[in-house]
Formats: C-alpha cells, structure tokens, sequence
C-alpha cells in the first residue's frame, strides 16, 4: 500500500494551500494520521496528527495556522496550510501509524513559500 501526497506548489508568504492524502489501499489498524516535514538541510519534524477519536496534535510553528482533518468516508486525510511563511518551504510527508507499529510513508509534496 501507497500513500499519495497532492496539492503541493508555490505560494506567496501569507497565502494558504491545501494538501492531501490517500492510501492506493486498505491499512489494516491504522490508529494514527499525519503530515509531516523535511526542509534542506534539516531533520524531518512533525507538523500535525490526527488519531481515530479525532484528537489532534501540531507542532509548535504550525500552531494556530494550519489544521488537519480526515474525511473518513474518503479514507483521506488533509492539512489546510493558513498565513504560509517562507520556513513552511520544504517536502511534505503524510504518515500513518498502526497498531502493529507498522508505519507508511508518502512520497512527499513540495511546498515553496516566496518572500
């Protein structure tokens, strides 16, 4: 099973984007939804999760700004990126966890905020 990552680009500082995520199938267990990031030269740090009961947790640049949903009937998940700054640039990675500590990787969407 593949995670596909869509609805990357480039946006002015301040704008907002939208991605999203979806699996190319069924993952058995999964209790954990995310997105994460990885800037150049950087270490890959979260962004947001989402678990099953709808509890949600963001990293502490994002907060405030961007929010993570899941459309459980599309078996998607999103991140709405609000008042994009120019350290949001990097490759975005969606995530899933599951009970079997098993966890998927996406190939990563690029976001490119400009000044």
């Amino acid at each position: 099973v593949q995670l596909q990552a869509s609805g990357g680009g480039l946006v002015q500082a301040g704008g907002s984007l939208r991605l999203s995520c979806a699996p190319s199938g069924k993952i058995l267990g999964v209790n954990r939804r995310g997105w994460y990031r990885q800037a150049p030269g950087k270490e890959r740090e979260l962004v947001a999760l989402i678990m099953n009961n709808g509890l949600t947790n963001y990293g502490d640049s994002v907060k405030g700004r961007f929010s993570i949903s899941r459309d459980v009937a599309r078996n998607t998940w999103d991140l709405q990126m609000n008042s994009l700054k120019p350290e949001d640039t990097a490759v975005y990675f969606c995530n899933v966890k599951t009970t079997y500590e098993r966890v998927y990787w996406g190939q990563g969407t690029q976001v490119t905020v400009s000044s």
